[in-house]
Parts: structure tokens; sequence; C-alpha cells
């Protein structure tokens, strides 16, 4: 006890002092966004010492029977239904039937339990159905996803009150209501705080009768659904000038449901996204009334907007756009895949070109690589998480994956990929990445603040401790506290070092890995020895940094970035091992721990050049990175064996791009299976016919080499794959009418 104390005064006592001075200060709004949700495999790669068995007996996420019918019946008959280029080009909205379909079938009430009226589905089924739904059209499948992401359903499950639960749930459920949320507006993006859109607590009608409430101004944008929702949930900052509720006028953040119908309420103006269709736009109120019990929760939540907000968003953002990117990287691999294989140049495929083959192997691994990702985030969502950190890894990492694949398949389809019409199944792909990458949290703002600055805190074994600690307002108290924690952190950190030492000089040789792993025990080795050495960077860095991290928006990315490459290299672990550890599979995992192996030491080497503290810098380059940087990434052999799994039919090919929306008779995805199909059985013929010195098939027929059915299917093939390298072409007047374009004009008050 006496030891204890002694350490206290002497040393924990100085120690308290400096970190309350170098230990980063957080604003209230900052500390909701930080407090949100909860931690998971995260806090595991953050000790340095991950506890795979952990990871390896998570539960896969799975389908129940009824979410499996709902994916082979509702799900299957709406994507027969979607004709992408008529709702794009034509209609500029999903027509009619599609709309009464999908509040038939339920489709904006899958998060909502069944006990009002919804589907009560699983994290993964919602997933899988928005994955579905994307390899069709994604005007669609946002339509869908934005009800059940978040929104006025997610908060009123979390927050609201038992009435407003049992009102509004049952409409939003079955249709009758159509939702949208409001946050951003022209003054506030990421700064959500600078908002400028106010209520004010006030007396006034409602419904024919005086009753306290807010008197609401606003002016959002960019808000998906808004131009035809029934129903807002609107974020805007709270006023009671009048001390109505109480001793504070300035209540803060507070978010409330608001009829679109509700006097004083402008929708209906629409922006055109990237191209896309989805209904998104401006809306605005002017001295618009509402009763205090619009406040979701009541009035008992009036400011606490941001924190309801924050925790909607640690679940929501690991699901929708993650399942729209790992949609994308599918239909990606699979298109081109299968394009590279029927297009012909200089007499080959152009599949057997190395340059293609470089283009086709990253598809096939980044496919691999995040659905991997997306289902063992949904296990953890379904197991009851919230991972805050870990689901902006995913709204990150996933969109960044997403723009590479796209883009390699636009390369590899070249004029057909440029050419618009009914024929081409990717530009519109194409046009709507910015979207995903800058909605839920711009890309820039989540891996420069985000990922690492709020993962550093929330997910560190100790540093949220010693920052309350540091805040506690009874200081003996709070020594006390910082006291316990400091000296722990003190010993883990002292254990990672060594660690860190022991596996980077011995290049991870003697690392533990976990048994029944097979041929990645050697994977499960690297990543220990790198999150040993993640976890001390980490840590020199914050404790040499301290607030200034903040400011080093650079250096926190590139540490984000190891942190995600942890993450989603242990998703490609764990997929492997629960799909039985296929063979045929393991060229993918090869690929994509390879690249996120070369990453992470990429990454390790910018953080430690880019140090302020150069000596403490030095030291972690010895400990860490002793023989420099000697990591590669795949190699060409590699790159080429995953090319191969997307050039043939295989139940490999089968596995690595399941669930993809079957096409439409006579449309271009059609024609493009069909031809697929056709290469792989007519390979074997025309092999025989070269070995002949025959390189026509006509020139085969005609002499005998084939039989009558031989020839028929070349020529079916010939025909199929003259359809599929087809682009669509449009008369002049055509044209004209087609795309005549009303006049537009400014947001009136803009």
């Amino acid at each position: 006890m006496a030891v204890s104390a002694l350490r206290r005064d002497w040393l924990s006592k100085p120690l308290f002092r400096w970190a309350a001075k170098a230990l980063p200060t957080m604003s209230d709004t900052e500390r909701e966004a930080i407090e949100a949700g909860d931690i998971w495999w995260d806090a595991e790669l953050f000790t340095g010492n991950p506890a795979w068995r952990k990871l390896l007996d998570t539960p896969p996420a799975r389908l129940t029977d009824e979410e499996r019918a709902f994916l082979d019946g509702p799900v299957t008959e709406l994507c027969a239904m979607v004709d992408d280029w008529r709702i794009n080009w034509e209609l500029h909205d999903l027509p009619p039937d599609i709309w009464a379909f999908l509040k038939a079938r339920k489709f904006f009430g899958m998060i909502i339990p069944r006990k009002y009226g919804g589907l009560g589905f699983s994290a993964y089924a919602h997933s899988e159905v928005v994955r579905r739904i994307s390899t069709r059209s994604l005007t669609t499948a946002v339509t869908v996803m934005v009800p059940n992401s978040l929104g006025p359903g997610e908060l009123l499950l979390h927050f609201g009150t038992d009435a407003q639960r049992d009102y509004w749930l049952p409409r939003l459920a079955d249709g009758r209501e159509i939702p949208c949320f409001g946050l951003t507006s022209p003054e506030a993006g990421s700064d959500a705080a600078s908002m400028v859109d106010r209520g004010e607590v006030c007396k006034g009608t409602w419904q024919g009768r005086e009753v306290l409430g807010i008197r609401l101004n606003w002016h959002k944008r960019y808000i998906t659904l808004g131009p035809v929702a029934t129903v807002l949930g609107l974020a805007f900052k709270l006023y009671d000038p009048g001390r109505l509720l109480g001793d504070r006028e300035e209540l803060g953040i507070t978010v409330a449901l608001v009829p679109t119908d509700t006097p004083g309420v402008e929708i209906g103006r629409r922006h055109i996204p990237a191209m896309q269709v989805f209904q998104n736009g401006p809306n605005r109120g002017r001295e618009v009334f509402i009763p205090l019990e619009s406040i979701i929760g009541g009035v008992e939540r009036a400011g606490q907007g941001w924190q309801m907000l924050m925790t909607a968003l640690a679940a929501g953002r690991g699901i929708s756009l993650p399942s729209l990117a790992a949609a994308s990287c599918a239909f990606s691999a699979h298109t081109s895949g299968a394009y590279a294989r029927v297009r012909q140049q200089f007499g080959i495929p152009i599949g057997k070109f190395e340059g293609v083959q470089e283009k086709l192997g990253r598809m096939a691994a980044l496919a691999y690589q995040v659905d991997a990702a997306r289902r063992l985030t949904c296990a953890g969502l379904d197991a009851g998480h919230k991972p805050a950190v870990i689901s902006a890894i995913m709204k990150y990492h996933a969109t960044e994956r997403m723009r590479i694949a796209v883009n390699d398949a636009m390369d590899v389809h070249a004029g057909k990929g440029v050419i618009d019409g009914p024929r081409n199944y990717l530009s519109n792909v194409y046009r709507a990445i910015p979207i995903g990458i800058t909605v839920e949290g711009a890309n820039i703002l989540t891996r420069c603040l985000i990922v690492f600055g709020q993962g550093a805190i929330r997910a560190h074994p100790f540093l949220m401790q010693e920052m309350s600690a540091l805040a506690d307002p009874d200081t003996r108290r709070g020594l006390e506290e910082f006291d316990r924690t400091f000296w722990r952190h003190a010993g883990h950190a002292a254990a990672n070092a060594l660690r860190a030492f022991a596996r980077a000089w011995t290049d991870g040789r003697f690392a533990p890995a976990p048994r029944a792993v097979g041929a990645t025990a050697g994977y499960y080795r690297q990543l220990n020895r790198y999150a040993s050495a993640f976890a001390l960077v980490a840590d020199v860095t914050l404790a040499t940094l301290g607030g200034a991290l903040k400011r080093k928006e650079m250096l926190s990315a590139r540490l984000g970035d190891i942190l995600a490459e942890l993450y989603l290299l242990s998703a490609v672990l764990k997929r492997w091992h629960d799909e039985g550890r296929q063979a045929d599979d393991l060229p993918l995992v090869q690929w994509c721990m390879e690249s996120g192996l070369a990453t992470i030491e990429e990454r390790l080497d910018a953080v430690l050049a880019n140090l302020p503290a150069r000596a403490a810098a030095g030291l972690l380059r010895f400990i860490c990175l002793p023989w420099g940087v000697r990591r590669r990434g795949p190699s060409d052999a590699l790159t080429q064996a995953c090319a191969a799994l997307l050039l043939e039919p295989s139940p490999a090919r089968d596995r690595l791009l399941p669930g993809l929306a079957r096409p439409r008779a006579g449309e271009a995805l059609d024609h493009l299976a069909r031809a697929f199909e056709l290469a792989a059985h007519c390979a074997p013929v025309l092999d025989e016919l070269r070995r002949a010195g025959i390189k026509d098939w006509r020139e085969g027929a005609g002499s005998g080499a084939l039989d009558s059915g031989q020839a028929a299917m070349l020529e079916e093939m010939e025909r199929v794959v003259a359809e599929v390298v087809e682009v669509d072409s449009f008369a002049a007047a055509d044209l004209a009418g087609r795309h005549a374009t009303a006049r537009c004009q400014p947001d009136p008050g803009e």
C-alpha cells in the first residue's frame, strides 16, 4: 500500500499533469461520436496480440429459412421487373409498379420488428437483399437501402417512445409513409455542429389547440427520398429563449419527425447525383410548428440528437454502402471475366493477355476480400455488436475498393463500357462511384479523422479510461484511476515492444497461429507481427504527439490504414476458414494477404518517416522494421491464378461470385452469360480444330471435321458473341427527343 501511494505521489502525479496537457481534449460532439456504438474485433487488434480463436469461433453470418425465401421470392421477382435503362434514361424514376411492389412486399420495413408489421430481418439478410438488388439497379437498391439505414425507422427503434413506435413503425413497414432524414445543409456537411437550422421552443397551434412546441426554420440538401417523402426526420439546433423547458437556452442538436404536409414544409425539387435518378433533393421549412411530442424519444431527448445519430450510424454504416460496394466488385469481376473470355483480339480471348489478367486478378481478389469483410461485419452486427470503428473502416475501404474494381472493369471492357445504351451494363455503375465515396461520411474525412482518431480512443485497451480519469472533476479520484490505468498501460506497451521486436527480427516465424488453419498459418503469424508493431507505434505516436495528432491527418490516415488492413485481412482468413479451406480459393487468399501485408509495411514505413519525434521514430524502426520494406505484393503468377478463376466456369468461381441477380431474357447480361457458357463448351472442339490445322469452324464443318451438333453450337456462339460485342447507336432525332431536358433553375432561396 505504501509503495502504491509512493508511486502515485512521486510518479503518477507528474504524469497526470503532463497527460492532462498532452492528450487531446474532446468537444461534446466529439465525445458523443467516440462513445457511440461499441468495440469488437478492432479492440483485439489494438491489443497487439489478437486472440484468433475468438475470431474463428464467431458464428458465420447465415440466413434463416424465411430470409432465404424472401431472397428467392420477392427479391428475385423485383430484379426481374427492373429495366435499368428505362428507369435512368426514360422515366428518371422507378416506375409506379415497382414503387407499389416495394411497399406491398415490405422492402422498406426490413429492419422493423415483426410486432410492428415489419420483416424483422438480420443485418446479414438486409445486406444480402441490398447486394442482390445492386447487381440489377443502383437506383432500386438505394431506394430500398435508405429507409432501412440511418433514418426515422432506426432512430425510432433505438430511441422512440412507445407511442411513437406504435404509430410510426407500422406505417413505415407497409409503405404508407416514405421516410427521409435531413442532416446535411449548405452550411454543415462533415461539420454537423455548424448547422444553422434552428428550432425554438414556443407555444403554437397544433390540430386546433394551443400546445407547447417548436417553431422550425431549416434548409437541407442532398436528402435521399426527400422529394417523395411523407415524413421527414430532421436534425436541427434547439433553443429555448423563454426557458419553457428548464434553465438552459441552448439545448443542442435535436432530431424530430416532421410530416411533410405540415404547413411551411417545402419539398419536391430534385438533385441529379452523378446522373443517378434515385429520389434525392433539397427541402426547406419556414416557420414550421410541431408539438414537443415530435422529438424522437420525447422532450427528455431534446439536445441528444448528435449522440442518437452517431449511435444509429455505428451499425447502419457497416451495412448499406459496403453491401452496394460488394455487389459492384462482384459484378465487375463477373462481367469482366466473362467478357474477357468471349471477346477476341489477334485470334485469342483478351483474357489471355497479361495486361488484362492483371486487372482481372485484382478484381477477383477484391471481390473476395470485400465480401469477406461484409460477411464478417454482418456476423458481428447480428451477434449484438455495434462496432463504430469497424463500420467506418467498411464504409471507406469497401467503397474505395469498389472504385478500383469498377475502373478495372471499364478498362477491360474498353469501348463496350463507354458507349451508353441498353447494352451497356457498366457505365451507370461507374457514374455512381463518387456517390458512395461521398455519402455517410466523406471518405477523406473518414480516413483522416475517424478510423484511427476514433479507434485509438475507443478500441485502445486503456486510453479511454485514462482520458476519463483526466477529465474527472474530482482530481483525487481521477489521479487514483489514472495511476491504476497508466501503469497497466505501461506494462502493456512494454510487452508489445518485446513482441514487436522479437517478431520483426524473426520475420514472424515464431509468432503464434491458431490450430487447424492449414496453408494460411504463416499469414496468421504475419498478422500477429504487424498487430504488435501497430499497437506499439500507435502508443508512441499518441505519447509524442498528444493532442497535436488531430492536426496530423496524414499520419492518422496511415495508422488508420494499418488498422483497416488488419481487419480486412482477418476477414479474408475467416472466410477461407468458414468455407472449408477450399484449395482452389487459396490464390485469392494469398493475393489479398500479400497485397495487404505490403500495404501495412509501406504505411508503417511512411508513419516512421514522418513522425516528428525523430529519435522515437528511429527506435521504432529498429524494433518494427529492422530489415526495411521488403514486401512486394502479389507475384505475377499469383495474379494470373486469380484471373484464371474468372475466365472459366467452376465451383471456385461460383463461390467467389454468389447471389448475383439473374438477367432477364434477351438483355445484354443474358447474352453475356450465354456466350460465356458456350465458350466453355466449345473450347475443346476449337482446340481439336487448331490441332488439325483448321482455323475456321466453317472450314471444319465443310471438311467433315465437325458433326452437325458441334457446328450448330459454334455458329450459335459466334452469333451470341457478336451480340455481346455490339454497342448501341441512336438516330439523331430519337436522341434529341429522348434526352431533351427541362431548363434548370436554382433552388428557390439559395
